[in-house]
């Protein structure tokens, strides 16, 4: 298989195959790769230095003990998750990391793994916790140093020319990627949640160019799909990190079908374009900081931060919503009474899946969701 090949056999939720695909690109391309937690370090910046950005991700229920030796017990799992695979050696393909301070576990993450197992490259992108004008121009600020970081890495300029040409080459994957998630809204939907979320799992590891081709031979092959069998349930998943589609399938098994999310690897990044603006890190600011909706970002006091949800909710004709917290998630821990409290007044009911990175026991989660969807 080549680099111009469709990588179709990497959209099915398995870790490995991601991990194969991308070492194959590697050593195709010769450009090195680079790891990235969380996007608040936009990835574009990442590609236009010339290296392949890759989203790293856990494999839920793993077992962690390996990390033991190099992090408390009691913390994220997610976190621990990803700590036990690198100490396994499950990214010896990576030439660099990057860690963006989206919480304070996964700053100790990049403390505990750049000190124990050194890559070429490390950083630790620095991301103010509340929206003000300041915070903006720090975050903008910190772009900048990023790319000084990458530049001298790899050996590459990124002009500001350069770098809103990759902008627009993500916004053409974005402009796909709405398209399939408008699909969600039919009743009953043609694309499975599961199948959707697996789609984007796959381009947190593939170039753009990549996959920009899969997306659209995936957009082909859908236009010609049936709708799913019956008027199920509609639900959104809202909460912590979710970087494997098992919630989403459980929700199907269980009789639901997820047609809008609020995750990280699902609308947050893909809803809205990277404004293209004179100067590109505006535009990267203003998608990255501004509008990306994490609860670890403070935005005021109220709960007119909720409003977005249920706007998304009403777009999609949403029954309900299923939250999912990982153990030790505070952020999401802590806006979830709000929100459930919120949605109540306004007539969608919440479930929510408090979970330690696992989703075990499985049958447990789904006589929960089971009797959550008799409602509707």
């Amino acid at each position: 298989m080549t680099v111009n090949d469709q990588p179709a056999n990497n959209v099915n939720g398995s870790t490995e195959l991601n991990e194969d695909e991308i070492r194959r690109i590697k050593t195709k391309t010769g450009k090195p790769v680079i790891g990235y937690i969380c996007c608040f370090a936009p990835p574009e910046i990442i590609s236009a230095a010339g290296a392949i950005p890759y989203r790293i991700t856990g494999k839920p229920g793993k077992d962690t003990s390996s990390a033991d030796a190099y992090s408390e017990p009691y913390g994220c799992t997610y976190v621990r998750n990803i700590l036990a695979r690198a100490v396994e050696g499950k990214y010896d393909f990576l030439d660099g990391l990057v860690i963006s301070h989206s919480c304070d576990m996964v700053q100790r993450l990049y403390g505990i793994w750049t000190y124990y197992h050194p890559l070429p490259y490390s950083y630790l992108f620095n991301v103010p916790h509340q929206l003000t004008p300041w915070a903006q121009r720090f975050y903008k600020r910190e772009l900048g140093f990023f790319r000084e970081s990458l530049e001298k890495f790899t050996g590459q300029d990124v002009p500001d020319q350069k770098l809103s040409n990759e902008i627009i080459s993500y916004n053409k994957n974005r402009d796909i990627i709405r398209r399939l998630l408008k699909q969600r809204k039919e009743k009953p939907p043609r694309l499975e949640g599961s199948e959707i979320f697996e789609l984007l799992l796959a381009g947190g590891t593939l170039p753009v160019d990549s996959f920009n081709r899969l997306l659209s031979e995936k957009e082909v092959q859908f236009a010609s799909r049936r709708p799913v069998n019956g008027n199920k349930p509609r639900i959104m998943i809202w909460g912590s990190i979710i970087d494997d589609p098992a919630l989403f399938k459980i929700i199907e098994e269980a009789g639901g079908a997820v047609v809008a999310d609020d995750t990280c690897i699902g609308f947050r990044v893909w809803e809205k374009d990277i404004p293209v603006t004179a100067d590109p890190y505006d535009g990267l600011t203003e998608h990255y900081f501004v509008n990306f909706q994490c609860p670890r970002t403070d935005r005021g006091p109220g709960i007119k931060r909720f409003d977005y949800l249920l706007e998304r909710a009403r777009e999609y004709d949403v029954d309900g919503i299923v939250g999912y917290c990982i153990s030790f998630c505070d952020p999401h821990k802590f806006d979830y009474p709000d929100l459930r409290d919120y949605l109540k007044k306004e007539g969608l009911p919440m479930l929510l899946i408090d979970d330690n990175y696992s989703f075990e026991p499985e049958e447990a989660i789904k006589t929960r969701l089971q009797a959550f969807l008799e409602m509707f």
